[in-house]
């Protein structure tokens, strides 16, 4: 039984007793969570499951994330995760889509899936996912095959279904592990969704390395930081609206944090004033970059780097083939902002059931992620916005993601979000949608002259209390387009230009 174990793809201490993963107040081992895997594999089997077939699940964190998660690698079954945080209508069109073999869920949330055509069990207690005994005679891993389809954050419409073989997953361990730094005496804290493409930040990473992984039902930033101390993390993976949410909770002036190594900032750089309370309490902070269709971790930067440019997420990760490119797909000149595209194993395969989409992300091989970056003369890369979101003002292009970096760098705003609205004048002109800041525009633009060119500085703003997300958890842009419309009483007289 301990040979066929060893077989599975990604975990590196099959042998081992150290501890794996920490759920619901139990450690698994590596070889506990070994047998878990194969045991889901049996239990797959036994309900007429097939290579190649999807088994969703929509439930919140939860250890059968990672049984399903793990059996997948070894069996060729696809691992598809449901967005918890999507209304009824839109899981069962994302349903319709996968075509699901199985389908587990938690108690009671059966009504928010419909009826699809496969069978749905409840995620209960007694753990009937997994079979009697493991499922030992199976083939190597076929690092080709679809591993998990998970889905994209769009803004509008139906989020698209990554392909993700397994070839990705483990590039993109490798990739982490060595830019990172990480061993197997890392512990981290799994908090983000289990949904999310982020759980290939964290806990892929960390257990090809024989470390140590917490897996936590939600995020509360209150039990977030007691099982930072209790556990001794190392490396934290958050976005801004979480690092904020510690650093305002009544416990994080007390929390011990000095086991943390550094921690990651994903999907935006965290602001100054967030990064200068964890400072103080010796917590340096790292800019994150990646994307679902590429392995989410695709820069690394080190510390000295990420200390005097907080903006960059640093240089292109081991094995990975960065350009950035015009529209036409030729390179841009040094210094020059082009559209940043990928190649390399970490890269994925497509959008299930939707071709015409694969074909515009899949170009020759190369992913176009739709960011556009531009590299500094030290050499560091710069997301500096998405090529839908750019917009021009009076001729000159404007990248919102550069305006909101400088908007909470320079103002007591601790989230922003820059978008367009037609201008008489400019054609288009950018409204700041802000929260934690009570500026009046005009205090709002003398305190952004100094850092940005006129042409870029906001001339409306909009206050909130927070910003509005979609269900992946991103700032609802559209939305707040549409309530800066009504807000400012505009017309829309064109497509924005930043929607092409």
């Amino acid at each position: 039984m301990v040979g066929r174990m060893s077989m599975h793809p990604l975990l590196s201490a099959l042998r081992s007793e150290r501890p794996a993963l920490h759920w619901a107040g139990c450690w698994y081992d590596y070889a506990e969570l070994a047998e878990r895997a194969l045991r889901c594999a049996a239990g797959l089997q036994d309900r007429g499951v097939q290579p190649g077939d999807a088994v969703a699940v929509l439930a919140p964190n939860h250890i059968i994330h990672v049984d399903l998660m793990l059996a997948c690698m070894q069996t060729g079954v696809v691992y598809a995760p449901l967005n918890t945080r999507l209304a009824a209508p839109e899981q069962h069109r994302l349903i319709q889509r996968i075509r699901p073999a199985q389908v587990f869920c938690a108690p009671d949330w059966e009504d928010r899936i419909g009826q699809p055509t496969c069978p749905i069990e409840s995620v209960d207690p007694s753990e009937a996912w997994l079979g009697a005994s493991p499922l030992l005679d199976l083939p190597p891993a076929d690092r080709t095959a679809t591993a998990m389809l998970l889905q994209t954050g769009g803004s509008t419409g139906l989020p698209k279904a990554a392909c993700i073989p397994l070839r990705q997953i483990l590039a993109n361990a490798r990739n982490t592990v060595l830019a990172w730094g990480l061993s197997r005496d890392d512990c981290v804290l799994q908090a983000t969704p289990a949904f999310h493409a982020a759980v290939n930040v964290l806990s892929t990473p960390i257990w090809s390395t024989g470390g140590r992984v917490v897996w936590l039902p939600q995020f509360d930033p209150g039990a977030y930081l007691a099982d930072v101390q209790q556990h001794q993390a190392t490396v934290l993976f958050l976005v801004p609206t979480m690092y904020q949410m510690l650093a305002e909770h009544p416990a994080f002036e007390t929390a011990d944090l000095s086991s943390v190594r550094f921690a990651i900032s994903g999907g935006a750089p965290c602001p100054a004033p967030i990064r200068a309370r964890f400072a103080a309490k010796g917590v340096p902070f790292r800019q994150g970059y990646g994307l679902t269709e590429a392995g989410v971790n695709c820069f690394t930067i080190d510390q000295a780097a990420a200390d005097r440019a907080p903006d960059a997420v640093g240089c292109p990760m081991p094995d990975t083939q960065a350009v950035l490119r015009d529209p036409d797909g030729r390179p841009v000149e040094p210094g020059a902002v082009g559209e940043l595209t990928l190649a390399g194993e970490h890269v994925f395969d497509g959008y299930l059931g939707q071709p015409d989409e694969t074909e515009a992300a899949l170009r020759n091989g190369w992913l176009w992620t739709g960011d556009l970056a531009r590299v500094g003369e030290d050499g560091l890369w710069r997301i500096v916005g998405r090529r839908k979101e750019l917009f021009i003002s009076g001729g000159e292009n404007v990248y919102p993601a550069e305006v909101e970096q400088a908007v909470v760098t320079h103002t007591p705003a601790t989230q922003c979000a820059v978008l367009p609205v037609p201008d008489a004048r400019w054609g288009e002109a950018g409204v700041a949608a802000v929260a934690g800041c009570d500026w009046p525009i005009e205090q709002l633009r003398e305190a952004l002259k100094p850092h940005l060119a006129g042409y870029k500085i906001p001339r409306h703003v909009l206050h909130l209390t927070e910003l509005p997300t979609t269900g992946a958890g991103k700032i609802d842009k559209p939305a707040l387009r549409r309530r800066a419309m009504t807000v400012l009483n505009l017309e829309e007289t064109h497509e924005p230009a930043a929607s092409g």
